[in-house]
């Protein structure tokens, strides 16, 4: 029967027109994904660096425009964004950026400790002379009192990271990245108004010789000092 249909004359390019069809709904649904996507990093970027502050509205029309699209692209991304748990819904209105409060700065700076206590412990159990070299090196623009603001918070971000790749818990390495997005944002905001910086010497210190409870506690400490500051800012 498949022979006979296939003998039927303009059978082949009916197949053609279908198959053509397919290719280009397969193309304008990759096209209208990787636009959702590249939206959404815009806008996680922006909220990262806190170049969207937190309790701002956003419109659709006013974000499309920005980042030159659609108003779908951005309705999808806003949603990305919702789940996220960096905007909250507007009913026909828009997006709100969520407001930071005491309680969310406790319970992710608690979240911290779990997960980088852990790593901290770990890598001092672990830690190459090479690799204790590579953590030194990456926070050496905190030590450098030229250095700008932008280049700190990404030497931050980066110890912390390395950290728990260092720790070889890929669970771990995940959640750090996923937490470290917001504290970005937190540190960010904070350092543009409380001054003073919270280093990292007494963990690396701790590494360096091999002493992990007291590297565990230096990290403990760390994000304690952390949290205070913030809640100093946002509890005000």
């Amino acid at each position: 029967m498949l022979a006979r249909e296939a003998s039927r004359p303009g059978y082949a390019a009916a197949c053609l027109r279908t198959n053509g069809g397919r290719a280009t709904i397969t193309k304008t649904k990759a096209n209208k994904l990787g636009e959702v996507e590249r939206v959404y990093r815009i806008l996680r970027d922006w909220l990262i660096t806190a170049k969207l502050p937190p309790g701002e509205f956003l419109s659709e029309a006013d974000v499309a425009e920005r980042c030159g699209t659609s108003r779908t692209p951005v309705r999808e991304a806003c949603t990305r964004l919702m789940q996220d748990k960096w905007l909250s819904r507007i009913r026909r209105k828009g997006f709100l950026v969520t407001p930071i409060s005491v309680r969310d700065i406790v319970d992710m700076y608690q979240y911290r400790k779990v997960l980088e206590c852990f790593a901290a412990e770990k890598v001092a159990q672990t830690a190459t002379a090479q690799q204790i070299a590579e953590l030194r090196g990456l926070l050496a623009p905190e030590n450098n009192p030229d250095a700008e603001l932008a280049a700190i918070l990404r030497a931050n971000g980066a110890f912390h990271r390395r950290l728990a790749e260092l720790a070889g818990n890929e669970r771990v390495v995940s959640q750090v990245n996923l937490t470290l997005a917001y504290v970005n944002r937190l540190d960010t905001l904070c350092t543009q108004t409380v001054p003073g910086w919270i280093g990292h010497t007494d963990i690396l210190r701790a590494i360096a010789a091999h002493q992990p409870a007291d590297a565990r506690r230096a990290m403990e400490v760390h994000i304690d000092d952390s949290r205070d500051k913030m809640i100093r800012l946002f509890g005000a």
